[in-house]
């Protein structure tokens, strides 16, 4: 007897990797923009570190609800999508049946097969078969906003503790270009993991998050002195 083949595709990762990237990165680019905004205004070793938590609360409290709010938004449109769905199914299962054989034939298959296919897959899950090649929805691709919400805020927290951390160890004269320094080495080490998990090129990407996390960095850096000298 045959043993069976269950292969692993890269985009049933593509949920939680975005929204644990895109914390993290966030994490690390605000995080590190804000140190070294208030370093550039001349503030103390002390007062860059309070700011620096302050901005890791925050940030991952704004980055957990607005993933929440977003997903949340995502599942209400698929809830909406599959109750319609299976409303067409009660009332018209016939032509629910030709709509999904019409799907079948577009992709490539003759009539025949089509109408066979579209109907044993409806004899076996009806509302499956639809809400996956008809709708786009799958249980791997669903929304999931708890998930996404903890992921974000947890790698926006991880992201953010170090360039706090190096506040932390670093004399005040280094403060500025040791998290710049530090902050572009993980934002280039992120961009690398997520590509490797995704399957993208990884110099890349990697070269992407930091020149956008130096560029951010910079721009505060520079408001941050204008401010300090100004006042």
């Amino acid at each position: 007897m045959p043993r069976s083949h269950i292969e692993r595709h890269r985009m049933e990762r593509i949920g939680w990797l975005r929204a644990a990237v895109l914390g993290a990165n966030d994490g690390i680019v605000s995080t590190a923009s804000l140190v070294v905004g208030v370093a550039a205004a001349h503030a103390t070793g002390s007062e860059v570190l309070v700011a620096g938590i302050a901005g890791l609360v925050a940030g991952a409290m704004s980055m957990a609800a607005g993933e929440y709010v977003s997903v949340s938004s995502q599942a209400d449109t698929e809830n909406a999508d599959l109750a319609r769905e299976r409303q067409e199914l009660k009332d018209n299962i016939k032509n629910e049946q030709e709509e999904l054989a019409g799907i079948y034939m577009a992709r490539g298959l003759d009539a025949a097969l089509a109408k066979q296919v579209a109907l044993q897959l409806m004899e076996h899950d009806a509302l499956g078969a639809h809400a996956r090649d008809e709708l786009g929805i799958s249980a791997e691709m669903t929304a999931r906003p708890v998930q996404a919400a903890f992921a974000s805020a947890g790698t926006f927290a991880v992201g953010a503790a170090m360039p706090l951390l190096t506040v932390m160890v670093v004399p005040e004269s280094l403060l500025i270009p040791a998290v710049v320094g530090v902050s572009l080495v993980f934002l280039a080490g992120l961009g690398a993991l997520s590509a490797n998990a995704g399957g993208a090129p990884m110099v890349k990407a990697a070269g992407r998050v930091t020149f956008w996390g130096a560029l951010a960095m910079g721009i505060t850096a520079g408001v941050g002195a204008l401010f300090g000298t100004v006042v």
